[in-house]
């Protein structure tokens, strides 16, 4: 695993408006930065990511099989306990899960760790798709990387086959807050993606969904949404005031509601405790547990909700050295092993490891100089050489 430096294609700018990748560029900072990359070698990939990855989604698939049959873990995970039949059932029918994105820290000296896994509402998809393929062609193209250079990164074409199997030629509706360019963005591809797969689809705000006196939802042409993507956390939808709805509505959701349990950073203690020691895992407890102790005075303060780094703490002997501002954390903490990101060149990557529908099927980098991965983190391609 190596960090290159290269030229930056002169016309990626142009590239990116008509590829409709708006959100290049967030408060006049790169967000997108193609002035380096990072290289793997194929067996770093297949080893050192993939592997791992499947590894990771079949412990937290075991995870969810438990916790739908013991009140204890979702007691833990401070799921609202009106919830629980509902994500028990979701989980017992089988409801199809789309994508998530794990992010470990890894540095091609030793295993994968996991850092946390957006299983609910993953962003990042659109540019580790689509627009990183597209810089790794014209990067070959104009000898800016070496011509058999390669990516991992099927994630276009396994969407489109996901979709196939999850929309079961239903009208689908994809629905977030349009108002979030990013989240806008995220939400057109999938819709794309989802057209690809010959689906028929309606955007919408998730303001603009109304509801029935019996129960169902509906969107502006009063058409019941029976089947809906929706990039909008569980944990948002169960205490919002239409949340007491969702129970007796007949839409699929995607992601299906058993995910909120792993889009919840209680998991990662909860899978340290079934799987101990394993060597994708870091160390991890409940803030109140006493064998919190166990880590010392040196560790990663995470709330058991949060996004993009926001709340997020690491403490060295007893004393916050970092921390990112936010609203979270009102439900509780978990402290989990510091993790060695690596550092190369004084920049820290985190790799986002893609699942869709069960298989591992690519990467996306974000790099800081600061160890806590935020909005402001760019996001840089990759490349197998």
């Amino acid at each position: 695993m190596r960090r290159i430096v290269c030229p930056e294609r002169n016309d990626w700018q142009a590239t990116a408006a008509a590829m409709g990748f708006s959100f290049h560029t967030l408060d006049g900072e790169r967000y997108w930065d193609e002035r380096v990359y990072y290289a793997f070698s194929l067996e770093e990939i297949e080893r050192g990511i993939e592997g791992p990855t499947a590894e990771l989604d079949a412990m937290c698939r075991e995870l969810v099989s438990r916790a739908v049959d013991d009140d204890r873990y979702l007691r833990l995970l401070k799921i609202p306990e009106a919830f629980w039949t509902y994500i028990a059932a979701s989980w017992k029918r089988g409801d199809p899960s789309l994508y998530g994105r794990m992010d470990l820290a890894f540095d091609g000296k030793g295993p994968a760790k996991l850092l946390e896994y957006n299983a609910d509402t993953p962003t990042s998809l659109f540019e580790a798709a689509v627009f990183q393929w597209t810089w790794l062609e014209q990067a070959i193209e104009r000898q800016i990387i070496p011509p058999r250079a390669d990516q991992y990164n099927s994630l276009h074409e396994s969407l489109i086959e996901a979709w196939k199997k999850a929309g079961k030629g239903q009208h689908l509706h994809l629905t977030a807050v349009m108002a979030s360019e990013e989240d806008a963005g995220t939400v057109s591809y999938l819709e794309d993606v989802a057209r690809q797969a010959g689906l028929t689809t309606t955007m919408i705000d998730i303001e603009q969904i109304g509801a029935r006196d019996n129960g169902s939802f509906v969107d502006l042409d009063d058409r019941n949404i029976d089947l809906a993507l929706k990039l909008y956390p569980w944990e948002w939808m169960m205490r919002e005031a239409f949340g007491n709805k969702l129970k007796g509505a007949s839409t699929r959701w995607i992601e299906p509601p058993w995910k909120a349990i792993l889009s919840n950073k209680g998991i990662l203690p909860l899978l340290w405790s079934i799987f101990p020691n394993h060597p994708n895992l870091l160390a991890a407890y409940f803030d109140d547990d006493p064998a919190a102790g166990d880590l010392g005075s040196s560790y990663v303060r995470k709330p058991l909700y949060s996004r993009e780094g926001a709340n997020v703490a690491l403490v060295a002997s007893g004393e916050i050295f970092d921390e990112q501002a936010g609203p979270y954390g009102t439900e509780g903490f978990v402290r989990q092993q510091i993790a060695s990101l690596g550092n190369f060149s004084g920049q820290y990557p985190v790799l986002g490891s893609w699942v869709v529908d069960g298989t591992p099927c690519g990467l996306s980098i974000r790099e800081d100089e600061n160890p806590i991965t935020g909005n402001s983190s760019r996001f840089v391609p990759h490349a197998i050489l």
